[in-house]
């Protein structure tokens, strides 16, 4: 008998591969140096199925030190470079990434049990690195940060009702939930998909140039341990990958975890401001005319917000004196717009529609433990 394939044997191959029984490769994931692609799909950084989200090959999850708010909402961050391709190591700043770099955010929430509900807990670190099952998570949005010739563009997506496909929402869209604490209460809320000027808002981080960078992808808020190789540092594993060059073996800045109790307040504090005020409030920022200075590097107390009379009067001070009143939060203008929801004072101005209680919290803590009086400040700070 020849060798070979038997010809009963071809023909039963072949009407497996028709029925789909034979599962392919999927696709690799597909830079668009052009358009604005209708589908997620279309990129193929991240597929479901309806039970599965699942990462394609060469996308890599990574995780903040410290996060920005969202509403409570869970992310998956993930990171696509084209082969051979490496990043460049900032100190400051957002790592200069490669043409055709790909970076991905999906926004998601943990199932309440028995009803259509999502819960409202904490984020657990490492849970998303195989995905997500659907059975237990629910998919609100995907972002896309994508690296282009011309300079990055920010693309949102909204996720259908089956969990099976996000379609572009260059408008945005307002997704209803209820969120629940378990065991407590609900709440109805209007989450927020921004729409693509919104997302220019905050990624637009140089006032001066209005062009969109990252914003986590820096080295303060990278410099940890990963989350799914915990003995091994995640900046050091990026560059052992070939993902990351010019990283120096010393002297990376390293945000505090806004939650960890063995961190100061006061750390902690920075941290949580900087990731979530930092990339408007700051001497090159969109609110740099503010004078009121959010990010890591600022150190000034005065530029911090400290007995610091606000830019502009009016319904957004609550009435209230200077940012940061020493020893008494209920007087900061700071506290009140961090606590409110009110659309002309809150702040940020998008991305919530809830209090981030815990987040508010810590900041109350780090004024209440400043010392001094405002007469006093106002008087150091003419000398």
């Amino acid at each position: 008998m020849k060798r070979g394939v038997f010809p009963g044997c071809a023909v039963l191959l072949a009407a497996l591969m028709v029925c789909g029984c034979v599962r392919t490769a999927p696709a690799g994931v597909q830079f668009h140096a052009q358009g604005q692609p209708a589908k997620l799909s279309d990129w193929h950084v991240v597929s479901a199925d309806g039970k599965r989200l699942r990462l394609n090959t060469g996308v890599e999850p990574y995780a903040l030190n410290t996060a920005l708010f969202s509403d409570y909402a869970h992310k998956l961050r993930t990171l696509w470079l084209p082969p051979g391709t490496k990043a460049q190591y900032a100190r400051d700043e957002a790592f200069d990434f490669p043409v055709g770099t790909i970076i991905s955010k999906t926004f998601y929430y943990p199932r309440a049990e028995g009803s259509d509900a999502v819960l409202r807990v904490a984020e657990q670190s490492g849970e998303s690195r195989e995905g997500l099952d659907l059975g237990k998570m629910r998919l609100i949005e995907t972002r896309l940060l994508v690296r282009r010739k011309e300079g990055w563009i920010a693309l949102p997506y909204v996720w259908n009702a089956e969990q099976t496909e996000a379609t572009l929402a260059r408008a945005g869209d307002i997704v209803p939930l209820e969120l629940r604490e378990p065991g407590g209460d609900a709440q109805s809320i209007g989450y927020q998909v921004p729409d693509v000027n919104q997302c220019a808002g905050c990624h637009a981080t140089d006032n001066s140039t209005r062009a969109i960078q990252p914003i986590g992808l820096r080295a303060r808020h990278l410099n940890r341990d990963d989350p799914w190789h915990p003995r091994e540092n995640q900046l050091a594993r990026m560059a052992k990958l070939g993902r990351l060059d010019g990283l120096p073996a010393s002297d990376i800045p390293r945000n505090a975890r806004f939650d960890d109790a063995h961190a100061s307040v006061e750390d902690r504090a920075r941290a949580y401001l900087d990731v979530n005020c930092g990339h408007c409030h700051s001497a090159k920022g969109p609110a740099d005319t503010s004078g009121l200075w959010l990010d890591a590097p600022t150190r000034d107390p005065i530029r911090l917000g400290l007995c610091k009379p606000p830019v502009a009067a009016g319904q957004g001070t609550g009435d209230h004196m200077f940012d940061i009143v020493p020893g008494r939060p209920n007087d900061s203008i700071l506290v009140y717009r961090m606590d409110s929801l009110d659309p002309g004072a809150m702040m940020p101005e998008v991305g919530r529609a809830t209090v981030h209680e815990e987040g508010v919290a810590l900041i109350r803590d780090w004024i209440a433990a400043w010392l001094g009086n405002c007469s006093n400040a106002a008087v150091a700070s003419r000398e």
